[in-house]
């Protein structure tokens, strides 16, 4: 049973525990000896690892797991902590509880669940009430969905995270549908709520999250794509110029070629998803970064994607 995560290590510590090995390499020190850099996590974090002695046996153990119980002191090296690692051990695999390892969501994956099937019953359509039956009625395809990880790293990096990031955007689809004349409510609330759902076959998470050899060759917006394609066969009365419109909110809502979409947004209900779906998982990523590294002075470490610092407003004082 793991004891200690990532996010609790600190300076001078010596610890002995279970971490999931993401990333190893043998490198060389000025006289010519190897020593070993890795990299290893836990659903709280990552931690960069060094083994400068002991290193033909450590690296033995680690080529031959994805687990390792790793035994040494915290130490800190350019602003970061890492691990000096004195020894490495194979673990018992039956002692191993992937929930250690894998983020889950915070809220309850059921009631998100519930909360996406009373968004569709709002879609008045039939057709269209019935395309996202075929997706969530199909057991398999739910319960994979329920689990699937929307991201990575960068926003709803766990599972049951790409539940939440397509009930949240089609929530939000809901909301301002009605504050916009013309636009095609069924159609927007339909195309938020999949938007995402080629993520399904884009993650692999039984160990860690990372790509599957589809989401690396494909990405998840050409699998959505066809997914959508294949159920919307399966419905007899889908007009024709509807499934068009529907698979171009799809291809389009990463909202330009740089970011991974085939084509830009080129109807209005594209235009409001795109800007709904960055909205959403700016948010959430920002959340999640500001919520997992210390702030100073109420701001959060630099940000190198974002290319800023965050400052961590106090608004207790203004919620009456």
């Amino acid at each position: 049973m793991k004891k200690i995560f990532v996010k609790d290590l600190k300076t001078g510590e010596f610890i002995k525990d279970l971490f999931l090995v993401t990333g190893k390499a043998v490198s060389y020190k000025k006289d010519g000896n190897k020593y070993i850099v890795i990299t290893v996590a836990d659903k709280t974090g990552t931690i960069k690892g060094v083994a400068w002695d002991n290193v033909e046996k450590i690296y033995e153990t680690l080529c031959s797991a994805d687990y390792a119980i790793i035994a040494g002191n915290i130490t800190e090296f350019n602003n970061s902590l890492q691990i000096v690692i004195k020894d490495v051990f194979a673990p018992d695999n039956d002692s191993i509880d992937s929930s250690d390892f894998i983020p889950s969501a915070k809220a309850d994956v059921e009631i998100m669940f519930e909360r996406l099937l009373k968004l569709i019953e709002t879609i008045n359509r039939p057709y269209l009430k019935k395309l996202l039956y075929l997706f969530f009625n199909d057991d398999n395809l739910k319960t994979r969905f329920k689990n699937a990880p929307a991201g990575k790293k960068m926003h709803h990096a766990y599972l049951g995270g790409l539940l939440e990031h397509s009930l949240s955007v089609g929530l939000l689809a809901d909301k301002i549908a009605g504050h916009y004349k013309g636009i095609d409510v069924d159609l927007l609330k339909t195309g938020a709520i999949l938007h995402d759902i080629g993520k399904i076959e884009e993650f692999n998470y039984q160990l860690f999250i990372d790509y599957s050899d589809s989401g690396r060759l494909l990405n998840h917006i050409i699998i959505g794509a066809e997914m959508i394609s294949d159920k919307i066969r399966a419905v007899s009365d889908f007009p024709e110029k509807e499934a068009l419109l529907l698979k171009h909110m799809i291809i389009s809502h990463h909202g330009t070629r740089e970011f991974g979409s085939p084509e830009p947004p080129k109807t209005i209900e594209a235009v409001i998803l795109n800007y709904l779906d960055e909205i959403d998982s700016k948010v959430m990523g920002i959340r999640d970064f500001m919520a997992n590294k210390d702030t100073v002075l109420g701001w959060s470490p630099y940000h190198k994607i974002y290319e800023r610092h965050f400052y961590k407003a106090d608004y207790t004082d203004n919620n009456g």
